[in-house]
């Protein structure tokens, strides 16, 4: 498989004491945030507790067998020539040329519910064909919706909450499609359980079904290794193994932070990634002026059982890129009341998109052999509970999550054969929780987002997810805005 070679980073501690900007957390948006005012000559550090970026979509490495955490695949895809598109202005906003992301498009996907399965491309047309084959009675309602989404403002910073379902319901009437609509945007994206905000609803619906899936060859790293590159060129300093154990604040400003290494750092400027009850948790209770409710912890967590075999999906009777499985005509996005919740799913084949640089062949990709990826909901309560259990008792369980989802590949890929797979890794709530500092192993972050990413503090500012953008894109897009408008325009 080829993947770009980026080097494990061994800077750990500050060359200096006081900088411009403090950024925490080297996820997507951090990274972005930096490179942004590192780009106008502001001093910045940025600080990452683990020794690699990414955040929540980074990699790892078992048995010399590289794997992506978090992408299953870039959403807000586009061509070189949209240049209005989510994707074409970050990369405008950080300098960094289309062809550096090398990205490829999707085949196809599927929502998968017992009586119907819509398949959706990067052509909008082909769902709303789809919608027409099986919703002859709803075309004229999603276009109309459609219409509406086009129209709607989803960035404006003072977008009041509204229920994605309600709003969905004022033009969508048969309740299986709405369901079947809403099923990719919650999964992907939705910190709230069974409903969204609308303004996230449309983020989603462009990013998904108007712009489609991508991916970068080569995986995550690819783009990780590009914002690095940028890092660098505006001389970003990035430090690695020190996260940050408390913000300093004084008479309601933020006047810098004491680090997990002990050293004391000042900045005017704070940009955190970490979340927004995760920053908010690094002011010490003593120095806290706000009586604002505490922000409330995200419920959404998730495991995923990663595959290796021997064949490729396409070779076991599936050539979609991602399955939505639901195996009921509601569907249930919530924490579970088990371990997991096995009748609902994501399938994702990192094999199936249109690969086309250096690649030959019908089955010609960016992988020696086949990659299958299976994510359920999970509750994060269960699982911490069976790791102060016991590690045996932690694995049978996990053992359990391997056989639902063999089961579920099973029935998803008629020639699939178990004994063809090479190797296996499973992860659940606990493992985001350790790598990512998540409460509770969240994966979208808190339902109390902060749109305009300020705090009741002065110069403490949220990017990432829990000022409201999603995905790799998105959050990128995050970092790139509240870096405009508290780094560079001066905003308070």
């Amino acid at each position: 498989m080829p993947i770009p070679n980026i080097p494990v980073e061994r800077s750990f501690d500050p060359q200096d004491t006081q900088y411009d900007a403090i950024v925490i957390g080297a996820g997507m948006s951090g990274m972005a945030a930096a490179i942004r005012l590192g780009m106008f000559d502001k001093k910045v550090l940025l600080l990452e507790k683990h020794i690699i970026s990414g955040g929540l979509n980074s990699y790892y490495s078992r048995s010399k067998i590289p794997f992506d955490v978090g992408l299953h695949a870039l959403t807000n895809f586009a061509q070189k020539k949209e240049r209005r598109r989510p994707l074409t202005k970050l990369l405008k906003q950080l300098r960094i040329p289309y062809e550096e992301f090398k990205l490829t498009e999707q085949f196809k996907s599927q929502i998968h519910f017992p009586e119907v399965k819509l398949g959706f491309t990067n052509d909008i047309d082909y769902f709303i064909q789809e919608i027409e084959n099986h919703f002859p009675h709803e075309k004229d309602n999603f276009l109309k919706l459609l219409e509406d989404i086009k129209g709607f403002n989803e960035v404006a910073l003072d977008n009041p909450y509204q229920s994605a379902k309600e709003k969905l319901a004022q033009f969508i009437r048969d309740p299986l499609l709405q369901e079947m609509i809403l099923c990719p945007l919650l999964i992907y994206g939705s910190a709230w359980e069974m409903d969204m905000d609308y303004s996230q609803f449309v983020i989603m619906f462009k990013s998904i079904y108007l712009e489609g899936f991508g991916r970068p060859e080569g995986g995550v790293r690819t783009i990780i290794q590009a914002l690095i590159n940028k890092m660098k060129e505006a001389n970003v300093e990035v430090c690695y193994r020190n996260g940050v154990s408390e913000i300093i604040v004084d008479n309601n400003q933020v006047k810098g932070v004491i680090t997990s290494r002990g050293q004391t750092i000042t900045a005017p400027l704070i940009l955190s990634s970490a979340g927004l009850p995760e920053t908010l948790g690094l002011i010490p209770t003593e120095t806290k002026t706000s009586t604002s409710p505490t922000p409330k912890t995200g419920k959404m967590s998730f495991t995923e059982a990663i595959y290796i075999t021997k064949k490729k999906p396409q070779l076991y009777g599936n050539d979609q890129t991602i399955v939505f499985y639901n195996n009921s005509e509601k569907y249930n996005y919530r924490c579970p009341d088990q371990f997991i919740d096995p009748q609902s799913a994501v399938l994702c084949f990192p094999n199936n998109f249109k690969y086309q640089n250096n690649h030959q062949g019908p089955f010609a990709d960016d992988f020696d052999q086949g990659v299958l990826r299976i994510t359920m909901m999970a509750n994060y309560d269960k699982w911490n509970e069976a790791k102060s259990i016991g590690r045996e008792f932690y694995l049978s369980e996990k053992e359990k999550v391997n056989q639902k989802s063999l089961e579920l590949l099973s029935r998803h890929l008629p020639h699939f054969d178990p004994s063809e797979i090479t190797f296996k890794d499973i992860f659940t709530p606990t493992t985001v929780e350790r790598y990512t500092g998540h409460f509770g192993g969240c994966v979208y972050g808190s339902p109390d987002k902060t749109r305009d990413g300020s705090t009741a503090y002065k110069g403490l500012v949220i990017c990432g997810t829990d000022q409201g953008f999603l995905g790799i894109i998105g959050s990128m897009l995050s970092g790139i805005s509240m870096a405009n408008l508290y780094g560079l325009m001066g905003q308070q």
